[in-house]
């Protein structure tokens, strides 16, 4: 397969590493919804969440713990929204995993917009 993410895998297009081993790359995302939104993709291609084999999908897991704790610390955040494509909700076949972080600023932007709407 020759997608998006086995491209940068190959190092044919570049991306903002945070993180590599044997088995996978955590990158920051060049669309970010939050600073630090990072995706973590395994080098091996597996087209969505459905194929991935358990033991890759568990060592994604267990990095994205440290990755979370990466953008605790350096980031100053607070909460983490964490996805995966899947199927027709994907627009690069190639599984992923999403870490978007949450600052408290910007959870006082949300309460401030609800003390606002009620």
């Amino acid at each position: 397969m020759d997608c998006l993410f086995c491209k940068i895998i190959k190092g044919e297009i570049p991306a903002y590493k945070i993180y590599e081993d044997e088995k996978v790359i955590a990158f920051l995302d060049i669309h970010p919804k939050k600073n630090g939104h990072t995706l973590i993709i395994p080098k091996k291609h597996f087209e969505d969440f459905t194929k991935i084999d358990s033991e890759t999908l568990l060592h994604i897991n267990k990095i994205s713990k440290n990755i979370v704790a990466l953008l605790k610390e350096k980031l100053n955040a607070t909460g983490f929204c964490i996805n995966t494509n899947y199927l027709d909700m994907q627009e690069i076949k190639h599984y992923h995993l999403h870490i978007v972080p949450n600052t408290k600023e910007k959870l006082k932007e949300v309460e401030e917009i609800y003390n606002k709407l009620k």
